[in-house]
C-alpha cells in the first residue's frame, strides 16, 4: 500500500486594491506633511534645544540620506519585491521619527533625521511604483487625483497640526504623529498586497552611491561651516573642497563603467532632460529656501505665532496644487514650453516679493509670495515630469523619472546647506560688528523661544531682530538668484517633445 504524501499549499494573498490604495494614501499623507510640519516647528525646536547655527542640518541630513537611498531601494524592490522593501523603509522611517521626538540636543536631532531619511528613500517612490503595478493606465489618472487631494489636505493640516503641537503639547509630537499613520500603512500593505516576485539580476551601484554621499556631504559641510567656524582659505575648507571635487570626478568615472549606474550619463544627452533636471535642481534651492527660512522670518522677525508661520507655508502648497491641476489641464493645449516658462515666471515674481518683504508689511505679504512660488512650482514641476516621461522610450522611463526626483532632492539638500551657510555668515558678521556686545549666532535661540524672548531687554531684542532680519534678507537674495537661474533655464525648454508636444 503506497503511502500518500500530504503537501501543504500556501494560497497566495489576493490583492485588495482599495485597502492597498488607502495604505498608500496614508503614507503619501505622512510624506506630504513631513515638510510643512517640521518647517513650522523648527523655530520652536531651536528655542528649546539651541543650536541655531546647525538648524539647516535638520533638513540637509534628511534630504541627503533620502537622495542617496532612493535608487538603491528601487533596485532592491525589483530584486525582492515591493512589499518587503517598502515595509523595511517605513519601519526605519518610524524608528527615526520616534528617536527625533526624544532628541535632547540639536546634534542628536540631526543624527536621528539622517536615520529618518534613510527610511524615507523607500516610502514615496515605492508607493508610486505599487500604484503602477496594481492599476491600469486608464485608472491612474483617477488615482493621481486622489494623490493631489492628499497633498492639498496636508497643506492645510500639516502647518495647523505642527503649530498646535508646538503651542499646546510639545514639538516632539510632530515626529511621533508619523507612528500611527505609518503603522496603518504597513498593516494594509503586509496583509492585503499580494505580489509574485520575478527574480531579476541587478547589480546595485553601491560604489556610486557612496561616492555621491561623500562628495555632497563634504560640500554641504563647507557651505554651512565656511565663513563662520572656518575661514574660506582654511585647511579644513580646502581639504573638504578637494574631497568633494575628487569624489564627483570618481563618481562620473564610476557611472561610465557601472553595469547599472545610479545616474546613467546617457540621459543627459537629451536636451529636454538636461533642462528639466537642471531647472528642477535650481527650483529645489528656491523650495527649501521658503520651507526652511520663511517660518523663522515670520516668527523671529515679525514675532508671529507658529500657527501664522504654518499658514504662510500652506499658501505655497495650496498654490502648488492649483498650479499642478491647471498645468495638467492646459499643457497639452498650449504646449509644454509655454507652461514651463509660465511656471518660471511665477516663481520669479514670488521671489521678488520675498526680497522686498519687510516686517511692517505683515505676514500676508509673505503668504502671497509663498502662494505665487507654489503656483510656479506646480506649473514647472508638472511639465518637467510629464515632458521627461514623454521624451524617452518605455525602458528608460523609470530611470529618467528617478533622475528628476533625485535632482529635486539634491536641490533641497544643497539649498538647505548653502542658504544656511549664508544665514550663519551674515549673522556672525552683523553680531561681531555690534560694539560692546558679546553675541554669537546661537543667541537667536533665545529670540525664537517666546518665554525667554519676553524676559529680554528691548535693546537686546532689537539688536537680535535686526541681525536676523538682515541675514534672512541675504538668504532671500539667494532664493532670488536661483529663481532667476530657473527662469533662464526654462527659456531653453525645447519647443517640441518626442511626442510632438
Amino acid at each position: 500500500m503506497q503511502e500518500s504524501k500530504r503537501v501543504r499549499i500556501h494560497k497566495p494573498i489576493k490583492t485588495k486594491r482599495s485597502v492597498v490604495l488607502a495604505s498608500i494614501l496614508f503614507v503619501i499623507f505622512m510624506a506630504a506633511i513631513e515638510g510643512t510640519i517640521v518647517a513650522t516647528a523648527i523655530p520652536s525646536i531651536v528655542g528649546d534645544l539651541g543650536g541655531f547655527s546647525l538648524f539647516s542640518w535638520v533638513f540637509s541630513s534628511f534630504f541627503l540620506a533620502q537622495a542617496v537611498t532612493i535608487p538603491i531601494y528601487g533596485k532592491l524592490a525589483d530584486l525582492y519585491g515591493r512589499k518587503p522593501v517598502f515595509i523595511f523603509g517605513v519601519l526605519v522611517f518610524l524608528i527615526g521619527s520616534m528617536l527625533c521626538g526624544f532628541a535632547k540636543t540639536m546634534n542628536m536631532l540631526i543624527v536621528f533625521r539622517l536615520l529618518q531619511g534613510l527610511g524615507a528613500g523607500s516610502v514615496q517612490p515605492i508607493a508610486i511604483t505599487i500604484i503602477g503595478d496594481i492599476f491600469c493606465v486608464s485608472e491612474r489618472a483617477r488615482i493621481q487625483g486622489y494623490i493631489s487631494s492628499v497633498w492639498g489636505v496636508s497643506s492645510i493640516i500639516g502647518p495647523a497640526l505642527g503649530a498646535f503641537f508646538v503651542q499646546y503639547v510639545h514639538w516632539a509630537w510632530i515626529f511621533w504623529v508619523n507612528v500611527p499613520i505609518g503603522v496603518l500603512s504597513v498593516v494594509g500593505i503586509w496583509f492585503f498586497l499580494g505580489e509574485t516576485v520575478h527574480k531579476q539580476q541587478h547589480s546595485i551601484d553601491y560604489i556610486g552611491s557612496a561616492l555621491m554621499f561623500i562628495s555632497i556631504s563634504a560640500l554641504m559641510i563647507v557651505f554651512i561651516q565656511a565663513g563662520t567656524v572656518w575661514t574660506w582659505s582654511s585647511a579644513p575648507v580646502l581639504l573638504l573642497l578637494g574631497i568633494s571635487i575628487i569624489g564627483f570626478y570618481l563618481f562620473i568615472k564610476q557611472e561610465k563603467h557601472a553595469a547599472e549606474p545610479i545616474m546613467p550619463l546617457e540621459i543627459w544627452k537629451d536636451s529636454l532632460l538636461v533642462v528639466s533636471n537642471l531647472a528642477t535642481l535650481t527650483t529645489g534651492f528656491v523650495l527649501i529656501g521658503i520651507s526652511s527660512f520663511l517660518p523663522t522670518y515670520v516668527q523671529g522677525v515679525m514675532g508671529k505665532s507658529p500657527i501664522i508661520s504654518g499658514f504662510v507655508l500652506a499658501f505655497m502648497t495650496m498654490g502648488w496644487l492649483i498650479g499642478a491641476t491647471l498645468a495638467g489641464k492646459i499643457m497639452f493645449k498650449f504646449g509644454f514650453r509655454r507652461i514651463a516658462i509660465a511656471g518660471g515666471f511665477w516663481i520669479l515674481i514670488g521671489s521678488i516679493l520675498l526680497i522686498t518683504m519687510r516686517p511692517e508689511r505683515g505676514w500676508l505679504w509673505a503668504g502671497v509670495a509663498s502662494l505665487l512660488i507654489g503656483i510656479g512650482m506646480g506649473h514647472a514641476r508638472t511639465v518637467f515630469i510629464v515632458g521627461i516621461q514623454e521624451s524617452v522610450e518605455w525602458e528608460m522611463r523609470g530611470v529618467a523619472t528617478a533622475s528628476n526626483m533625485f535632482m529635486a532632492i539634491l536641490g533641497s539638500t544643497m539649498g538647505a546647506a548653502l542658504l544656511g551657510g549664508v544665514l550663519n555668515t551674515k549673522l556672525t558678521s552683523y553680531l561681531m560688528g555690534v560694539s560692546g556686545e558679546g553675541f554669537n549666532v546661537d543667541v537667536i535661540n533665545v529670540l525664537l523661544d517666546p518665554a525667554k524672548r519676553g524676559a529680554l531687554p528691548n535693546r537686546v531684542i532689537d539688536i537680535m531682530t535686526s541681525g536676523l532680519t538682515i541675514s534672512l534678507q541675504y538668504v532671500f537674495y539667494g532664493v532670488g538668484i536661483f529663481a532667476v537661474l530657473s527662469f533662464i533655464l526654462v527659456l531653453f525648454f525645447p519647443a517640441k517633445t518626442r511626442a510632438g508636444l
